[in-house]
C-alpha cells in the first residue's frame, strides 16, 4: 500500500464561524425539541398519558418515556456515526435534523389516554425513540464540524457554539412552558401542552436552511492517497475502547447530574410533598438558561486559555457544593433563593459542559471519530442521562430523603473527574496509511505533526 504525507488542514476564522453558528443552529434545535419533552415529562404527562395511577408511579412512568430516548442514543451514534464517517458529516447532521423535527410535531399532535387509552402512552413512547436516534447523531457531527474548522488555539471557542445549542435550547422550551404555565393548569393540561412541538416545525426549516449552506469540514475532507476507511464502528470497538469508556465517564455529570439540576428538579419542586408553583420553578428554570446562554461562549474562550480540561474540573466540583444549599431553598419555597440558586448551578454546570465538544473531539484520532465520539457519548448519555432522574425519584420514594438524591449527584461527579482526568488530547492530523492506529512508530507520527 503507498503510503502519502497529509495534507495540511485549513483552517480561518470565517470558516470555523460559519461551522459554529451551522452547529448552534442545528443543536439548539435539537435540544430545544428535547427539552420540550423532558418539561413536559415533568410536569404535564403524568396526568395526560399517565393518570390513572398516582403522581409517585405517574412520574416514574413518565420518567421511563423521557429515559427510552437516551437509550437509543447509542444506536444513532452507530449509525450516524457510520455515515459521518463514510460519507460526510453534513449529510448525517442533515437527517438527524429531519427525524427530530418530525417526532416532535407528531408528539403535539398525540391524542391523551382519555382519547386514545393504551394507545396513546405505546405511540409516545415510539416518538420518544426516534428522537432519541436523532440526537445520538446529531451532538457528536455537530461538535465535529466546529471544532474540525476551527484553528488550533480557539477550539475551545468554536467547539462552545454546539454546546451554546443546549441551553439556548433549553432557554426556548421552559419559557415556552413558563408562559403557558402562567395561563393556568387548564390551558396548560388540555390544549397549551402541545404549542411547543408545534412550533417546532418552524424551527425545523430556519435549521436546515442553515445547514444546507455550510461547508464540509476540512479534516474530513483531507485525501489521503493509499488510504482505505475501515467500517467505523469495528475499527472504533478495536483501538478506542479506552477513550471511550473515559468519555462515558465525563458525560455523568454534563448528562446525568444536568438532568437531575433540570427535570428532576422541577418534578420534584411540585410534587405534592413540596407544592411549589410550576410557575415559579419554571420560572427559576427559564431565567436560568438565560444565565447558561450567556456564560457558555465565555467560558469556552476561557477554556483555550486555561485548557478546557481544567474548566470541566471546577464545573463538576462547584456544581456538586452549589446543588446541596438548593434542595434546602425548594423544600423552604424560598422564591428569591431558587431562582439565585438554580441559575448558579446552571453556571457551574456550563463549566462542565462548554468544553465537552472540544475535549471529546480531540480524545480521537480522525479516524472513525464521529462514530467513537458519538457512540461514547450516546452510551453514557444513556446510562447517565436515562437513568439519572428515574434513579433520584426511586431513591427519594424509597428513603423518603431528599439525601440520597445529593449522594447519587455526588457519584456522578466523581465519575465525571475521572474520565476528565485520564482523557487523552489528540490534534487533528490525518492518519499517514491504514494501519496508522497499529502503528508504532512514533518518530513518523512526529513528523507528520510537524508538516
Amino acid at each position: 500500500m503507498t503510503t502519502s504525507a497529509a495534507q495540511p488542514v485549513v483552517h480561518s476564522h470565517r470558516r470555523a464561524l460559519r461551522a459554529g453558528f451551522a452547529a448552534l443552529a442545528g443543536t439548539s434545535i435539537e435540544w430545544y425539541d428535547f427539552y420540550v419533552y423532558a418539561t413536559a415529562a415533568a410536569i404535564v404527562f403524568p396526568q395526560v398519558f399517565f393518570p390513572e395511577v398516582d403522581h409517585a408511579l405517574g412520574t416514574l412512568a413518565s420518567f421511563g418515556t423521557y429515559a427510552v430516548a437516551f437509550f437509543m442514543r447509542p444506536l444513532g451514534g452507530i449509525i450516524f456515526g457510520h455515515i459521518g464517517d463514510k460519507i460526510g458529516r453534513k449529510p448525517a447532521l442533515t437527517i438527524t435534523l429531519l427525524i427530530m423535527g418530525v417526532a416532535t410535531v407528531l408528539v403535539g399532535c398525540l391524542p391523551d389516554y382519555a382519547t386514545w387509552g393504551l394507545a396513546a402512552p405505546v405511540l409516545l413512547i415510539i416518538l420518544r425513540m426516534a428522537q432519541g436516534l436523532a440526537v445520538g447523531g446529531e451532538w457528536g457531527g455537530a461538535s465535529l464540524m466546529s471544532v474540525e474548522s476551527a484553528p488550533p488555539k480557539y477550539k475551545v471557542f468554536y467547539g462552545g457554539f454546539t454546546q451554546l445549542g443546549n441551553p439556548l435550547g433549553a432557554l426556548m422550551a421552559s419559557a415556552a412552558f413558563w408562559i403557558l404555565a402562567a395561563m393556568g393548569d387548564d390551558v396548560l393540561l388540555s390544549w397549551g401542552w402541545r404549542v411547543p412541538f408545534l412550533f417546532s416545525i418552524v424551527l425545523i426549516g430556519v435549521g436546515l436552511w442553515v445547514r444546507f449552506r455550510v461547508e464540509e469540514t476540512p479534516v474530513f475532507e483531507q485525501k489521503i492517497e493509499g488510504h482505505k476507511q475501515s467500517t467505523p464502528i469495528l475499527f472504533a470497538l478495536k483501538n478506542n475502547w479506552w477513550p471511550m469508556l473515559l468519555g462515558f465517564c465525563i458525560v455523568a455529570m454534563s448528562s446525568g447530574g444536568y438532568v437531575i439540576a433540570t427535570t428532576f428538579v422541577q418534578n420534584f419542586a411540585i410534587s405534592p410533598e413540596v407544592g411549589l408553583s410550576a410557575a415559579i420553578i419554571l420560572g427559576a428554570m427559564t431565567v436560568a438558561s438565560f444565565v447558561e446562554t450567556i456564560v457558555t461562549l465565555p467560558l469556552a474562550l476561557l477554556g483555550d486559555k486555561w485548557g478546557g480540561k481544567s474548566i470541566i474540573y471546577l464545573g463538576i466540583v462547584l456544581s456538586f457544593i452549589v446543588f446541596i444549599p438548593l434542595v434546602f431553598v425548594i423544600q423552604n419555597h424560598q422564591v428569591g433563593m431558587i431562582f439565585l440558586l438554580v441559575s448558579v448551578l446552571r453556571l457551574t454546570l456550563s463549566g462542565a459542559w462548554a468544553s465537552l465538544s472540544t475535549v471529546m473531539t480531540q480524545m480521537f484520532r480522525p479516524q472513525a471519530r464521529y462514530t467513537s465520539m458519538s457512540l461514547s457519548y450516546g452510551i453514557g448519555a444513556a446510562v447517565w442521562g436515562g437513568l439519572s432522574p428515574a434513579i433520584a425519584a426511586g431513591l427519594l420514594v424509597a428513603t423518603g430523603n431528599f439525601w440520597s438524591v445529593v449522594g447519587f449527584f455526588g457519584v456522578l461527579s466523581a465519575v465525571a473527574l475521572f474520565g476528565a482526568v485520564f482523557a487523552p488530547q489528540h490534534s487533528d492530523v490525518a492518519p499517514v496509511t491504514a494501519s496508522f492506529a497499529a502503528r508504532k512508530d512514533t518518530t513518523t507520527i512526529r513528523n507528520v505533526r510537524r508538516s
